[in-house]
């Protein structure tokens, strides 16, 4: 803890906890009596001196008034920021709050500022067990049945509509009408369009408005009465019921494509089904292996996070809920809903919203310390390489050009993906090093299902047996016995 000499100033750096260091200062005299009468020119023009006009009173007058402490604050706040800096980059302090004063040992004209301050810094983190990590990998297995329903999803974007001539409106078909709707005899806002499309049976309107179309033919028309269900979203509509005249203009249905090789040829780079359907089920499979090592990689992940220990300060959790928070926000607003009216909707407040996110945002800054730790522990360091494969990562996600991407990115920008690349590598000798046991899925939800029933099982006699009457001890029953 040797003293650091700065121009016209010093200071030490005394860690306290595993979390929060104090850095007491030594300030030359010298250089806190300029910083005492820039605290003069300031202070001068905020008091009233009898004689003088604002801000023109001598500084020994005012000190003979009010005492040279008045100058105080203000002078400490003129050295204070350099002081501060200086120690925070010379000895790599990672703070993560306010520093907060601790002592002032001398202050005053003429003499040497000294003083301390404790601030939160990123805290040590003890590691348990990184590697080795037991763990069961899940994967799903595809079934015919899912990848029939992969084809089926492209038969749709392929499907054409036909007209429909010589019969009625049946469920399923696709109508096109105009309607006006009314209650008791007046129009309302909403309820009148021309030409609309609607396909039978598919609930897009009003309870009983489709159903009762049903049978009609092309060019006729019906008065339909239907009820507004009591929770619907305009009020001044809910629970009342409305008559629709309805215009039937043309009948079409779904024509969906032939699944053979014309279909695999106009949906797929295939010339063949078979092609096409074993690339289907090529797909499914990666996506099924690739859903399986992400949640693998959480698991082990948070299986190491869990076995390391470390003080974290408040203010780290306080900055991560700022930033989920932020994150509730983008999402709402992607959704076109305001965040003001999701609070209102959900009945929250924002303080309830970040305790309802308090535990998580805990556990993510532990895990993102611990990685760091581990990086640090095995000297995990990233190649250019590394760091142009996160770059063009990053950039595929965003749908950018490479080359645009990177010229884009700040230096700040450019330092956050070289860290991704660090942890990216510290994830990899996780799992590299994890003792995997690879299970069918089924296998886990045979299981699970397993545990539920003898979860059941418990609570159900646990249920039976408060339902017996409680039986009296022998003493008990000689002493009712005797009573009577």
């Amino acid at each position: 803890m040797a003293i650091r000499r700065l121009f016209l100033m010093g200071y030490t750096v005394e860690k306290i906890s595993g979390n929060q260091v104090k850095i007491t200062f030594e300030i030359a005299a010298d250089k806190f009596d300029a910083a005492m009468q820039k605290a003069y020119l300031k202070v001068r023009g905020q008091v009233n001196v009898q004689g003088f006009r604002k801000g023109k009173a001598p500084r020994k007058l005012i000190e003979s008034m009010y005492g040279e402490a008045i100058f105080y604050d203000d002078a400490f706040d003129v050295v204070f920021p350099e002081a501060y800096e200086a120690a925070v980059t010379g000895e790599n302090i990672q703070v993560v709050d306010r520093p907060e004063v601790d002592t002032v040992d001398q202050i005053g004209s003429g003499k040497d500022l000294k003083f301390s301050v404790k601030v939160f810094v990123k805290p040590d983190v003890e590691l348990g067990q990184y590697k080795e990590i037991s763990a069961t990998k899940y994967v799903h297995t595809v079934t015919e049945e899912e990848v029939s329903a992969r084809i089926d999803q492209d038969a749709e974007k392929a499907t054409t509509m036909e007209d429909v001539e010589g019969r009625a409106l049946e469920n399923g078909d696709i109508a096109t009408l105009d309607y006006a709707g009314s209650v008791d005899g007046v129009a309302f806002a909403g309820g009148t369009a021309e030409n609309q499309t609607l396909e039978i049976g598919s609930g897009h309107f009003i309870p009983g408005f489709e159903e009762q179309m049903v049978g009609m033919n092309v060019g006729e028309e019906k008065d339909l009465t239907v009820t507004f269900p009591t929770e619907y979203h305009a009020q001044d509509l809910a629970g009342k019921e409305a008559v629709f005249h309805v215009k039937l203009h043309g009948i079409q249905v779904k024509v969906k494509p032939e699944l053979n090789d014309d279909f695999a040829a106009d949906v797929s780079e295939f010339d063949t089904f078979d092609a096409y359907k074993a690339d289907i089920e090529k797909q499914l499979k990666e996506r099924a292996e690739k859903n399986a090592d992400v949640e693998l990689e959480n698991t082990l992940v948070q299986s190491a996070t869990d076995a390391a220990d470390c003080d974290i300060p408040n203010q780290m959790i306080e900055d991560e809920l700022d930033i989920m928070v932020r994150e509730l926000q983008m999402r709402m607003m992607y959704q076109g809903i305001r965040y003001e009216d999701y609070l209102k909707f959900t009945g929250q407040t924002e303080e309830q919203v970040r305790e309802m996110y308090r535990v998580e945002a805990q556990n993510r800054v532990k895990m993102q310390l611990v990685l760091d730790a581990i990086a640090k522990a095995e000297n995990v360091e990233v190649s250019e390489e590394d760091v142009e494969n996160a770059v063009k990562e990053e950039a595929e996600r965003a749908g950018r050009d490479v080359e645009d991407f990177k010229k884009s990115l700040s230096e700040r920008q450019m330092e956050y993906l070289k860290g991704n690349a660090v942890i990216r590598k510290v994830v990899d000798l996780i799992v590299a090093t994890a003792k995997v046991e690879v299970k069918d899925e089924a296998e886990r939800l045979t299981a699970s299902d397993a545990a539920k029933a003898v979860e059941e099982v418990v609570e159900a006699a646990e249920t039976e047996e408060k339902k017996k009457p409680r039986k009296r001890t022998t003493k008990k029953a000689a002493e009712e016995k005797t009573e009577e």
